[in-house]
């Protein structure tokens, strides 16, 4: 055969022939596929069953038992038993898993530590006396208005004597009642070196060693005068009580017409007094609107001028 070989033409030695070579071709309608399923009388299987309590269907009629005229067991009875044997193989006690990382729940908080709370730490206050009221304060009259005011033993009755009273009393009593209990200690308090410890401190603020001594201070004694209430404000006026320095003096005005004092009176030769002559008086005057009348109507012409007006 003339032309390429297979080799060169599939990369094969030889080429297959093919079975469907010269057959008649069949379109894809005409083909018949399981032709004895829609002939002659087919097997109905009567549709599904819900699943009920009656045995319609199984293939049985009656339910069979596996096991019939078996004893009575008692299923709880059964694994108390089993529960019961199983641990008589355990070698030791029953395996308890450790608990979980514990959280803390805040700044102060001791729980998950090693050592659990500090005592030390406790914001617990510590039971201390009853507290006891200190009283109502003294309640008094309002103050008196007019004078005396302010001042000592102008009252109707005898004024309140002055009694000294030391201001740190109480503080030096509880340093002598220290001192005397230190001086009838002998030594230290007793402590065992063989006690256990705990992990941690109990009280980080505790010391084993003895405080030094207290350096006593002298004590210098003041002379501690009564306190006097100030006076009232006093209202600023004419004078100047309410100032803080007194109004001072007055100066000489250097513009001030200086009164020469003058001596005995000066007479004449007479042997008078001298009076100087007394100035201009004042007199009567005419409105300027009757001036014009005065002038026109005199005595000689009155009567005919009345006569004429009238």
């Amino acid at each position: 055969m003339a032309g390429k070989t297979d080799m060169e033409r599939l990369g094969l030695f030889q080429e297959m022939g093919y079975t469907t070579i010269g057959d008649r071709y069949v379109g894809g309608g005409n083909k018949s596929f399981n032709v004895s399923a829609h002939k002659n009388k087919q097997m109905l299987p009567g549709g599904s069953k819900t699943r009920s309590s009656n045995q319609v269907g199984y293939f049985d009629s009656k339910f069979n038992r596996v096991l019939e005229g078996e004893a009575y067991s008692d299923p709880v009875k059964r694994r108390r038993q089993e529960r019961i044997q199983n641990s008589k193989k355990n070698i030791g006690k029953a395996f308890l898993p450790s608990n979980g990382d514990k959280k803390p729940s805040g700044n102060g908080n001791h729980y998950g530590t090693f050592s659990g709370p500090v005592s030390a730490f406790s914001p617990v206050k510590k039971g201390g006396k009853q507290y006891k009221s200190p009283g109502k304060n003294v309640i008094t009259n309002p103050g008196k208005i007019g004078t005396g005011y302010g001042f000592v033993g102008l009252t109707l009755g005898k004024g309140y004597t002055y009694s000294s009273n030391h201001f740190d009393k109480g503080k030096e009593l509880r340093v002598r009642e220290l001192d005397e209990h230190k001086k009838a200690m002998k030594g230290g308090s007793f402590k065992l070196n063989m006690h256990p410890k705990s992990y941690f401190d109990g009280n980080p603020y505790v010391n084993d060693k003895p405080l030094p001594p207290v350096k006593k201070q002298p004590s210098v004694k003041k002379d501690f005068k009564p306190f006097k209430p100030s006076s009232p404000a006093k209202k600023i006026a004419g004078s100047k009580a309410g100032t803080f320095d007194p109004y001072p003096s007055h100066s000489e005005d250097p513009y001030r017409i200086k009164v020469i004092k003058k001596g005995p009176p000066s007479m004449n030769s007479s042997g008078k007094i001298f009076m100087p002559s007394p100035g201009p008086k004042s007199a009567p005057t005419n409105s300027i609107v009757t001036q014009n009348v005065i002038r026109r109507i005199n005595r000689n012409n009155f009567m005919v001028a009345q006569s004429s007006y009238s």
